[in-house]
Parts: structure tokens; sequence; C-alpha cells
């Protein structure tokens, strides 16, 4: 079941070209899997991230590393809020959410190592509420910033959005993207 359910969206199943170029660049045909290996990667790769790096800029970018993390938890938690509740069927259109603001505000930074772990419990949790959804239910869809996105759209976009900035902070920090191979069965 999980590969049918979790197989690659169709291009009208997420809004923008851009998100399905994201989904692209990503490797594998079930996003459950490759949400759960990215738990590996995330994890590796903020234990190769310096104390130095954490809060620093690095230029062209204009969020420390530390506020990519934040970045990420918060985004992970609205992926997880509209995959419910479109999954529930719940149809109201979903207002966007203006991450600068989040950022700017720095309202959540703590300990790095929290961050990261934050990250982690919301992924899982995401993976839990993945996986125990009907089949019918990953093709249901809503709005969301005015788009149409199924449930299967945004379970992919959650992957390619941590896996486009856990890339950035690799480049940042010079250190090799760390991966697990793709379960295969």
């Amino acid at each position: 079941m999980n590969r049918i359910v979790g197989r690659r969206p169709a291009p009208s199943e997420t809004p923008s070209e851009y998100q399905q170029a994201l989904i692209a660049k990503l490797d594998g045909d079930c996003v459950l899997q490759l949400l759960e290996s990215q738990l590996f990667t995330l994890c590796e790769l903020a234990s190769n991230v310096c104390p130095e790096q954490v809060d620093k800029i690095h230029a062209p970018y204009g969020w420390t590393i530390r506020q990519v993390v934040e970045h990420c938890a918060d985004a992970e938690r609205v992926f997880g809020y509209r995959i419910l509740r479109f999954a529930a069927g719940d149809t109201t259109p979903l207002a966007g959410w203006d991450e600068n603001t989040y950022a700017d505000r720095r309202f959540g930074l703590g300990n790095f190592g929290h961050l990261v772990s934050e990250m982690g419990s919301l992924r899982q949790a995401n993976l839990l509420l993945l996986r125990r959804i009907t089949p019918k239910a990953w093709n249901s869809s809503g709005t969301a910033d005015n788009q149409t996105v199924s449930v299967r759209g945004l379970a992919w976009l959650a992957a390619a959005h941590l896996d486009h900035h856990m890339r950035i902070v690799a480049k940042r920090c010079e250190v090799e993207l760390p991966t697990r191979p793709i379960d295969a069965h």
C-alpha cells in the first residue's frame, strides 16, 4: 500500500512548476520512505555543523543556519496541519503563511540541538499521520494560499522543502550532504 499511496504526485496535485521542479530533484518513488530517510540525513547534517556556523549568516543568504532549521520546523508544522485538514475532507480554504515574518520575529529560537530534535519529532508525527490515513485520503485535496494541492502533493512538498534547505546548509558549511539509501522494500 505505501508505494501506491506514496507515489509521485501528478502535476495537477501540486500548485506550481517551481514546486514540481523541487519534487523532481528527489530520489525514490515512495514519499514515506523518503520522508523517513530524511530523518537520518537531517541528524547527520546537523552533527556536521560547527557551533561557529550556527548563527553566522553566509552571504548571499539572509538567515542563519539556526533560523533555517527553525523555518524547516515551522514549515513541517504547516505541512502537517494542511495534510490533516485535507485528508479529513475539510475543504475550508487555508491562508498562506509568511515564513519571513516568522524568521524575522525570531520568536522561537533556542538550543540548536533542540531545534533539530523538534524538527525530527514533527517529521515523525507527520509520518505517523500519513501512515494511518486511508489510501483514498491521499487523493484528497484542498486550497492553501489560493492554490489547490493534494495530500500526496503536500507529503512530497514536505520532503522537497527539507531537501532544498538541507542542500543549502550543506553548501554553506562546505560539508557533503549525508544520505542513507532509501529502502528498496
